[in-house]
């Protein structure tokens, strides 16, 4: 009996230790997509009012966790005996990606007098700011959805071969760190000013090292919110350039001897612009239809 229960434990420390190895390879493997989901989403949690600003990222985290509760099965299903599956999802994910990147890219150049208005939360009504929340927060689940889907399946093939179980462990390790580690350092950056604020009021005294500090939290969010959405436009087309060139063969064979780096950002930026002008002549053909 001791002897079995011995036997039992050291093959739970076998596991556990396998688990830590593989779980390491995969972290290091999707560090990259991390990144830009990080930069993503933080300008996807931005521009909201500030009272708002962490019940509108819970309400993203809880939509980010049960993406990765659907997510899972299905990859781990489809890898299984579906594995074409996987890589035609992918494919259209990077797709929608690239749409969305190309859109912000067009909407910066070419600016709308309404997306104007709804940046301006002083201007609208508290019925339009929810609304605006609303659809900012379902925007942000689709983009995590997708980036969701290229963190799980990139983890997954690094455990590819192994028993069903360690797949199962590492790639839900790496599944939670994503939505636990991401959403917790955009909550950390979303809420910059308020610690600033909170720093300055510390004390009485004029000029002290935590006014200072505060002063400099305070004046570098609208920098570091900024930055965030060029970024976060930026990994949109690079993770969608991606995922092309990864699992399409022509694009994985264009410009060998070009860095992959400035191919993905273009094949991202051209299907990117093709797809939004497929879009945009669709919803002019059906409004003119509508209308």
């Amino acid at each position: 009996m001791a002897s079995g229960l011995f036997a039992l434990l050291d093959d739970i420390a076998t596991l556990m230790d396998d688990v830590s190895v593989m779980s390491k390879v995969a972290a290091k493997k999707t560090a990259g997509i991390l990144g830009d989901d990080l930069a993503v989403n933080a300008e996807k949690a931005s521009g909201f009012v500030s009272d708002r600003e962490l019940p509108v990222l819970w309400a993203i985290t809880k939509g980010s966790l049960l993406n990765k509760l659907i997510i899972l099965p299905v990859a781990f299903l489809l890898s299984a005996f579906v594995p074409i599956a996987v890589t035609v999802i992918l494919v259209i994910g990077g797709v929608y990606l690239a749409f969305e990147g190309a859109e912000k890219i067009y909407e910066y150049l070419m600016p709308h007098q309404h997306n104007k208005e709804v940046s301006l939360a002083e201007n609208l009504t508290e019925e339009e700011i929810l609304k605006h929340e609303k659809e900012k927060i379902k925007s942000a689940i689709v983009t995590d959805f997708i980036l969701s889907v290229e963190i799980i399946i990139i983890a997954l093939g690094t455990v590819v071969g192994e028993p069903i179980l360690n797949q199962i462990i590492v790639v839900s390790i790496i599944a939670l760190i994503a939505t636990v580690g991401v959403y917790g350092i955009v909550a950390l950056i979303v809420r910059m000013d308020e610690f600033g604020y909170k720093l300055i009021a510390l004390n009485e005294e004029e000029n002290s090292f935590s006014d200072k500090v505060g002063k400099v939290l305070v004046n570098a969010l609208p920098k570091v919110i900024k930055s965030m959405g060029v970024i976060g436009t930026i990994a949109l087309i690079l993770v969608s350039g991606g995922i092309f060139v990864h699992n399409i063969d022509y694009f994985h064979h264009l410009l060998p001897t070009w860095p992959s780096i400035i191919k993905e950002i273009l094949i991202g930026l051209i299907i990117g612009f093709v797809a939004l002008g497929i879009v945009e002549t669709a919803l002019k053909l059906f409004k003119k239809k509508a209308h």
